[in-house]
């Protein structure tokens, strides 16, 4: 069986399913391919400010790194060419507007991947990473757009026994108005930090046709997100002999934000055992112990992976989930069986009308 790493050392130029023990497919592209589509070439560059990336040197830049530190200013679009990108990213404060492309279309063929973990050391020994120091890639930016990417860290639990930070992020996103779209989100324990640059700073994403794997807590943050028409796919694990193997949904909301994060018209389904998973459990940090987490979860399936009986857990015995800002409505599937009506939190039909993208999102639309 392919491990993640295998499977991604394999990618380049591949059609692969990204899932952690697929083997990847032939290409269907034929050879000889246009490595940037219908997005042009350094030679025939759609403006000044589209810059062209490929780790095969057909393009302005061979990482991604260095195509953002080129993009200096507002509003520049980095065409990304099929292939494998290790290494970590940044998308600083300054790049405003800055848009990534995967020229093929399919968001399997451009990978953007690492392997650091929380508990990874720092080559100049001044310690570990952290949960953030994690990332692979990092947006720190307003304005930011993808489509049609890969963001993936490939850290492994069981290359790693003894260590005890296994957070691993494949992306951390701080910057307002942040879409994403058809992009799929790789990684095992906190895969998606969807954040804001500070507590008082309630920063807007929107996810539209993504998929997100991973088992402990894996979309989490404080951050004002929206998801829709997202899969979320919860992973077995070979480390544990027993339920519950984690959480989809770790929200650690600002008490002062009136909107945290909405699943809509989306799907869980699970390579686990059924009911081995919870819907969600607040993250109160040290940080800021007056998060009051928020979580809606509308309209969507829940597959036979999360537990119907006991959907939601508590991380901190302090905040426990009854008191934080959980709901539900209008759920189909097996994962949605309400079989205790106290531990699922419902809304009525007039309060679900406030708990809309257009409601989350304000005058930002990007789904318009």
């Amino acid at each position: 069986m392919f491990s993640r790493r295998s499977a991604l050392s394999l990618l380049a130029g591949t059609g692969a399913a990204l899932t952690l023990g697929a083997a990847p497919a032939a290409s269907a592209r034929p050879a000889g391919h246009p490595p940037f589509g219908r997005y042009g070439s350094p030679a025939r560059r759609l403006d000044a400010r589209t810059l062209y990336v490929d780790p095969e040197g057909r393009g302005d830049h061979t990482g991604v790194q260095s195509a953002v530190d080129a993009a200096t200013g507002t509003g520049h679009t980095l065409v990304l060419a099929p292939g494998v990108y290790r290494g970590t990213v940044t998308v600083p404060a300054a790049r405003t507007g800055l848009t990534l492309i995967g020229a093929s279309g399919d968001p399997r063929d451009t990978v953007i991947v690492h392997g650091n973990a929380a508990g990874t050391p720092k080559p100049d020994g001044s310690g570990t990473y952290g949960t953030s120091g994690s990332a692979t890639t990092t947006v720190q930016a307003a304005d930011f757009t993808a489509r049609d990417l890969t963001f993936a860290n490939d850290w492994l639990r069981a290359d790693h026994p003894g260590y005890t930070g296994t957070q691993a992020v494949a992306i951390k996103v701080m910057g307002d108005r942040s879409a994403f779209h058809r992009c799929r989100f790789l990684g095992h324990q906190d895969t998606l930090y969807a954040d804001s640059p500070s507590l008082t700073a309630f920063a807007r994403q929107y996810y539209r046709d993504c998929y997100l794997e991973g088992d402990v807590d894996f979309v989490f943050g404080r951050a004002t997100a929206v998801y829709d028409r997202c899969h979320f796919r919860t992973l077995t694990r070979t480390d544990l002999a027993s339920a519950p193997y984690g959480f989809v949904f770790a929200p650690s909301t600002a008490r002062a934000n009136p909107h945290g994060f909405l699943v809509v018209r989306s799907r869980v389904t699970s390579t686990a055992p059924d009911a081995y998973y919870k819907l969600a459990r607040p993250w109160v940090p040290s940080s800021d112990l007056t998060a009051h987490p928020m979580l809606t979860v509308r309209d969507s399936h829940l597959g036979a992976g999360i537990d119907a009986a006991a959907p939601y857990g508590t991380m901190s015995a302090g905040f426990p989930w009854q008191e934080q800002r959980f709901a539900e409505y209008r759920n189909t599937g097996p994962g949605a069986r309400v079989t205790v009506p106290g531990d699922r939190p419902r809304l009525s039909r007039s309060q679900a009308r406030s708990h809309t993208p257009a409601q989350w999102l304000g005058d930002w639309r990007p789904y318009a």
